[in-house]
């Protein structure tokens, strides 16, 4: 891994969790917990690894992006910012009436927008489909289906995940977002998941476990899930921290939506500026 290609990565990575306060801000509220934590995966998916035209989100050789758990779309739009599909000017709108940027994911509203994941679970059930299409028209697209902790309470994954091993959907990568906190509290609490790299692989999957917040970790496992030859799908586990780079957010206890006092973003902003990548631009 080339030193070039990390700091591309990095400054990706930082330029998301700016974005998702800034709009954090816009609201007063909001999954900034999640944003910041997940902003090296999304910054390694959009500045490295998918497949995409900027200028044309539509376009049929993409790869498909999923965003099952539909309430980090502050954290997708910041990405998606990063990636120039949609313009800065739009930053402001955030969770505005007529705007495209909801403050839940809509495929009716947002360009590159794959579905709208609002009822948690359903993503992976979708991305089996569209990765079985893909293979089916010969195509040389992946689909990524991004995915959170809380989600593995529900059925519907688990029997989507055996569909996938079922079918030798190589072309499927899903990243599972392990932050351990869901709406009613801590996720292994509600409903015990672990042990979670044995359960996927039980149901087939090549599996890669990391440290969600370890940027050269993660850009290797997105880069052994697209070189495996395996007839399988691939799904990464992130372990991450909610609030990552703002330190008196990541040691909230309760952090699933936050609420910020206004004198507190600009706090965040500057506590995340000061340990901005050398050589960055905003």
């Amino acid at each position: 891994m080339t030193n070039s290609r990390l700091q591309k990565v990095a400054a990706a990575a930082w330029r998301i969790r700016r974005y998702a306060l800034r709009m954090g801000e816009v609201q007063g509220q909001g999954y900034i917990g999640q944003a910041l934590g997940y902003a090296d995966v999304l910054a390694t998916a959009f500045s490295d690894a998918v497949c995409f035209r900027a200028a044309d989100p539509e376009w049929e050789g993409r790869d498909r992006f999923l965003l099952s758990h539909g309430h980090y779309a502050i954290a997708y739009y910041a990405a998606l910012l990063e990636a120039g599909i949609i313009p800065q000017e739009e930053l402001e709108t955030y969770g505005s009436d007529d705007s495209r940027l909801p403050m839940s994911g809509m495929a009716t509203y947002t360009p590159a927008m794959e579905m709208s994941g609002g009822s948690l679970g359903q993503g992976l059930s979708i991305a089996v489909g569209m990765a079985l299409g893909l293979k089916q028209k010969q195509s040389a697209s992946w689909v990524y289906n991004s995915m959170s902790d809380g989600e593995l309470d529900e059925g519907s994954t688990w029997e989507a995940a055996m569909s996938a091993a079922h079918y030798g959907l190589n072309n499927l990568i899903t990243l599972v977002d392990v932050n351990k906190q869901q709406a009613d509290g801590d996720s292994r609490k509600i409903l015990g998941f672990e042990p979670l790299h044995e359960k996927w692989a039980a149901f087939g999957w090549l599996v890669q476990r990391v440290d969600g917040n370890d940027l050269p970790a993660v850009i290797a496992a997105f880069d052994k899930a697209k070189s495996d030859v395996g007839e399988r799908p691939r799904v990464i586990l992130c372990d991450t921290l909610m609030g990552k780079g703002v330190p008196f957010l990541e040691t909230r206890d309760k952090n699933h939506f936050i609420r910020v006092d206004p004198d507190e973003w600009q706090q965040a902003i500057a506590l995340l500026d000061a340990n901005k990548p050398e050589g960055v631009l905003q």
